[in-house]
């Protein structure tokens, strides 16, 4: 049942919320990285980047990454309000649209975000109705246009309760491991066309099913990586990181 109120909307965002904070500290979280600077909460660099992730993994990436100065791109449909308010709750900023629906505009106003207000941006590109993990090319427009690299985040829970939706929405065990493989930085090059689109948003959307795949296995088996480090949420923390060997680069 869609929510059209806004009383509502606020009332729900704000429980949404609540629900995060009290179960998102319970879990066992832990990264392995390709390259630490990546992270906007530990990010030294000066880099803008593009973070995406698939939207069934949204909430993993709202709680640990609140107030790191990141916009959202978001859908809008009326399914997306309350997770709007949730966001804009746990400090992120928000651009409402889609490929479907205001997409030109979301993604100018995304653009102003990072160049003008020096946000960086995050994408669930399978969003906001699917198909299920298959990227749409608006980020790898956005980083070709920007010339700022991406990041794909592969995120896993272990075992967790999942919605019957189209992206199967998933909602992690109190007290469960969460696991999560960022990419270090895809570069895109500039202007690319049509066929050039689609040959990096093919060859990213495989990486980022490659590392949820393993991050999904790694959350599910309970096994130590060698290179693992935990994570805190917000920015500003201080703790060991440690990287995993680097990743092939995309084929031009």
């Amino acid at each position: 049942m869609k929510i059209r109120s806004k009383t509502l909307i606020s009332a729900a965002g704000a429980l949404v919320s609540l629900g995060v904070h009290l179960v998102a500290p319970t879990l066992d979280y832990r990264v392995a990285y390709y390259d630490p600077i990546i992270d906007p909460a530990y990010a030294n660099d000066g880099k803008r980047r593009i973070y995406i992730f698939w939207h069934e993994y949204i909430q993993y990436f709202i709680y640990l990454r609140k107030r790191c100065r990141l916009a959202m791109l978001l859908s809008k449909h009326s399914d997306a309000d309350v997770l709007a308010d949730v966001a804009r709750l746990l400090g992120f900023d928000g651009v409402r649209g889609s490929t479907n629906r205001g997409g030109v505009q979301a993604l100018r106003e995304m653009m102003r975000k990072e160049q003008e207000e020096a946000f960086h941006l995050t994408i669930t590109p399978d969003g906001p109705r699917g198909p299920r993990r298959v990227l749409a090319p608006g980020c790898v427009f956005l980083a070709s246009k920007l010339q700022i690299p991406i990041v794909a985040m592969g995120v896993g829970y272990d075992r967790p309760f999942r919605f019957n939706s189209w992206d199967r929405f998933a909602i992690p065990r109190i007290g469960s491991r969460a696991r999560c493989i960022p990419s270090a930085d895809i570069i895109v090059p500039p202007e690319l066309d049509r066929d050039g689109l689609e040959h990096y948003r093919s060859q990213i959307e495989t990486i980022l099913n490659s590392l949820s795949d393993e991050a999904e296995a790694w959350a599910e088996s309970g096994v130590s990586y060698e290179n693992e480090s935990s994570v805190l949420p917000g920015p500003n923390f201080s703790t060991m990181y440690f990287a995993r060997p680097k990743q092939a680069a995309i084929q031009a």
